[in-house]
């Protein structure tokens, strides 16, 4: 199991969260209000000289359908590369509580 880690534009959030369900990914956490810099968009930091926001999702994501949701993303990044869109995973175990 992977946690994915998903950066973007916050005028980009139905777009994005649209596209993550009709592909099936349904259970996801979201923060709004977001600020910050990154590599591949002009930094939003919701302030006069650096308007904007981002939002982030936080994903679980069983090991069988990584793949399909990397290239999910890629294909969004690929149609909208104005939305800052950044994805990062890293390995998930839950924990019985």
């Amino acid at each position: 199991m992977k946690m994915f880690f998903i950066v973007y534009a916050a005028y980009f959030d139905e777009r994005i969260t649209d596209t993550l369900k009709k592909a099936g990914y349904k259970a996801y956490t979201k923060m709004h209000d977001v600020t910050g810099e990154g590599e591949e968009s002009e930094p939003k930091l919701d302030t006069h000289y650096s308007p904007g926001k981002n939002k982030t999702i936080w994903m679980a994501v069983p090991d069988e359908k990584v793949k399909i949701l990397i290239e999910l993303i890629r294909k969004i990044k690929t149609e909208h590369p104005g939305a800052g869109l950044r994805a990062f995973s890293f390995p998930l175990a839950e924990e019985k509580v």
